[in-house]
């Protein structure tokens, strides 16, 4: 089993932690220029992209070039096409109600509650939930049939993710389909497949750094992507959203909650 180089990722962990640091900065210099918070949304995507690019320059000469490259490049992509589709989907400049409602319980300023409740919590949870990227940059095994297999399921979770985006959008789009469910397309098979797809992205990363000493230690980091996603705040919060809205009870008795699955029969 090849050695990992601990005391060469160790000290990289300050300068990720910076990376962080910068990137939730600059998302708050631009939120209170723009009076709004939810610009945090645009820039979660680009600070893994952040701390990717980080890791990629100090585990040079360190980690196996292959993997180094594939982590890069895959979180990259995910990342900046994410952050470019929330930027564009938010282009109105228009506060979310979603922070519009908790920064109204505020007790006093509302931007050093937006700091304790928004940027403090993500930036620590972009730094867990990316050590699985930070330790497969620095591990020294070539990719094996494990990474591949990763690399396999990340292609799928972002074609659910992007796919199913593109498809969203184009509902919301047309005005005779306002107030309807979209059941159709990947959302016949899944109720969300953007959340399924950012999972599978997170778990296939994650099995590209499994391959190799230690990445499996990092198992944690991708369950709580995928625990947020399907149990905390992504899935739960949209569907308590759509309860009311007509034809969505019958949309949940027939479509899968999260991973794809013919649809059942009525």
């Amino acid at each position: 089993m090849p050695s990992f180089p601990w005391p060469e990722f160790l000290a990289s962990l300050p300068w990720t932690a910076l990376a962080v640091a910068g990137v939730l900065a600059v998302t708050f210099a631009v939120a209170l220029a723009q009076h709004r918070h939810s610009v945090m949304d645009v820039a979660w995507g680009p600070g893994f992209v952040a701390v990717a690019g980080v890791s990629w320059l100090l585990s040079a000469g360190t980690g196996d070039d292959g993997r180094r490259l594939l982590l890069l490049v895959l979180t990259a992509v995910w990342g900046l096409r994410l952050g470019a589709h929330i930027g564009w989907r938010a282009r109105d400049g228009h506060e979310d109600p979603r922070y519009q409602a908790m920064l109204s319980t505020a007790p006093r300023s509302r931007n050093v509650f937006a700091l304790r409740r928004v940027y403090l919590p993500q930036g620590i949870v972009m730094l867990f939930v990316s050590l699985t990227v930070q330790v497969g940059m620095f591990e020294t095994g070539a990719l094996g049939w494990l990474a591949l297999l990763g690399a396999a399921l990340w292609v799928l979770g972002f074609l659910f993710e992007t796919v199913g985006d593109w498809q969203l959008a184009r509902f919301k789009k047309d005005p005779a389909r306002r107030g309807t469910v979209l059941n159709t397309g990947l959302w016949r098979y899944t109720r969300h497949p953007n959340y399924f797809g950012d999972a599978a992205v997170w778990t296939g990363l994650f099995l590209i750094a499994a391959d190799s000493w230690p990445g499996v230690l990092t198992i944690l980091s991708p369950a709580l992507m995928v625990w947020a996603l399907a149990g905390k705040t992504g899935k739960p919060l949209t569907e308590q959203a759509m309860s009311n809205r007509p034809g969505y009870r019958e949309y949940v008795e027939s479509t899968s909650g999260f991973i794809p699955w013919a649809p059942k029969r009525r």
